[in-house]
């Protein structure tokens, strides 16, 4: 009997884990879809790769879940990486999950880059914040933005190569700025820019609403040491350690695959509390 019930609880845990996780996203956008930009700090190569690496971790996350990834503006390093990445994960409380992983996210490991295989410390900044329907109203005159127009760089095609489509748009009044190149024409462009332009402004008016203390761009801290929300060590040994909450866990390698349960789980109840 003690076994079969043993078996029962091990079968029914990761519902009950679910359910547990739902019961902390007690917000009003916490089961809206998110909306995440990823961009590297200082050190070239180095720090893009790792910007890169962070993609493919919230890509790998969210495949686990099941929610859909749709990338609104990808720009490739020079050599490798990427030099920024913004991206929508789609599907029930995907926000709530994943705005405890706003912050600095540092690197420690031997650079595949470096000749001289020299240990490295990279950062990289992650921006997260709920996608909101049309419905709701933000005031956003425009006269406080700056529209650019630009060619697309890298691949996507005759047109995007030939035509200027890029959109960059620029709030004036907090420094924000979108910019979206994926699509094939400059008004799908223009439309996407502008949808996570209201999404980052509405994150500013919840941030007042809610009397926090930082704004928009303060939660985006100084990409370097002493910021960094969470640390990924790869040498001299192996760990993942959450530096609000001192959640470690040694299979660094799972994390990097988009394990992130134990991080969020423990930040979203830090939050709570």
């Amino acid at each position: 009997m003690e076994d079969e019930f043993r078996e029962s609880l091990d079968r029914f845990k990761p519902y009950l884990d679910d359910l547990e996780i739902e019961a902390l996203l007690s917000d009003r956008l916490d089961i809206n879809n998110a909306i995440v930009t990823i961009h590297p700090g200082a050190g070239g190569t180095e720090s893009q790769d790792w910007g890169l690496m962070l993609y493919r971790m919230y890509t790998r996350w969210a495949e686990s879940r099941d929610f859909q990834v749709e990338t609104l503006d990808y720009q490739a390093g020079d050599t490798a990486g990427i030099k920024s990445v913004t991206f929508v994960v789609k599907g029930d409380y995907a926000y709530g999950n994943l705005k405890v992983e706003s912050g600095v996210h540092r690197l420690v490991r031997i650079s595949p880059f470096d000749a001289a295989s020299r240990r490295h410390t990279s950062f990289t900044s992650v921006f997260v914040s709920p996608e909101v329907s049309s419905d709701i109203e933000i005031e956003i005159s425009d006269k406080d933005v700056r529209i650019d127009i630009y060619h697309a760089g890298g691949h996507g095609g005759q047109n995007v190569n030939k035509v200027a489509t890029a959109v960059r748009l620029t709030h004036i009044p907090t420094g924000t700025v979108v910019t979206c190149q994926n699509e094939r024409s400059q008004l799908q462009n223009r439309e996407t820019a502008w949808a996570i332009l209201r999404s980052r402004l509405y994150q500013m008016e919840l941030d007042k609403r809610n009397e926090e203390k930082r704004k928009v761009e303060d939660s985006k801290k100084e990409i370097a040491w002493g910021s960094q929300i969470r640390s990924y060590v790869l040498h001299p040994y192996r760990m993942v350690k959450d530096h609000r909450t001192n959640t470690e866990v040694g299979n660094a390698d799972a994390v990097l695959d988009g394990d992130l349960e134990p991080f969020i789980k423990s930040a979203l109840k830090a939050r709570l509390a």
